[in-house]
């Protein structure tokens, strides 16, 4: 039987993996004017990305920056989403594969 704790740390993994891809395409959108940051929803939709994963990106962002200052690109959201997956398989390793 699956511990509901570690189903639900799982599912809040998998929606800030679908958080941050979102963020980043729509960055990416925004960046190169496909989409108008003028509109009311993606305005507010990339304020509150932007507001629920800068907590995690800007740790990585200043450790990258030590190691790779010269980089002209964000690397961190990537970062973020391998983090993120080996919690996730670690969580189910730790707990399913050990207690066994």
């Amino acid at each position: 039987m699956l511990n509901p704790v570690i189903h639900l740390l799982s599912n809040v993994i998998s929606i800030l993996n679908l958080a941050l891809i979102v963020w980043v395409v729509l960055d990416i959108c925004i960046q190169n004017n496909i989409i108008n940051r003028g509109q009311p929803f993606i305005d507010r939709l990339y304020a509150t990305l932007t507001r629920l994963l800068d907590p995690l990106l800007n740790p990585i962002r200043r450790v990258l920056a030590k190691f790779l200052p010269a980089l002209g690109i964000d690397l961190s959201p990537i970062v973020l989403v391998l983090l993120l997956m080996f919690v996730d398989d670690a969580l189910y390793s730790w707990f399913y594969v050990l207690g066994a």
